[in-house]
């Protein structure tokens, strides 16, 4: 059975940092894409970081280099170090796996950036 499940949300001020984690089971994780996707209400979900087996990165525009994906095959993980957090960056944050045209989601962990 396969499962990503996410954790490290929670509540932090404008300009301050949180550090997302989502542990995979059941996969061949290293021959993974692993990605972040992000949802707010009302707004459709959006790419945040991806990282490829080969350790490629990409960001979506709105990250400006606060952000760095990181995986340890190891352990099977992808983290989302994220930095100067916004009150925009306020989400759902989802861990995604893809390998071809087969993609699995965690069930999301919440972000909210609040004074």
């Amino acid at each position: 059975q396969v499962q990503l499940v996410e954790s490290g949300g929670g509540l932090v001020q404008p300009g301050g940092s949180l550090r997302l984690s989502c542990e995979a089971s059941g996969i061949n994780f290293p021959f993974f894409i692993m990605t972040w996707y992000r949802q707010a209400p009302g707004k459709e979900r959006e790419l945040v970081a991806s990282i490829t087996p080969g350790r490629a990165t990409s960001y979506g525009m709105f990250v400006k280099g606060r952000f760095t994906i990181s995986r340890d095959n190891a352990k099977n993980t992808v983290n989302l170090q994220m930095h100067l957090l916004e009150v925009d960056d306020t989400a759902v944050y989802y861990c995604q796996a893809q390998q071809q045209s087969t993609s699995y989601w965690g069930q999301g962990t919440q972000v909210t950036v609040s004074l």
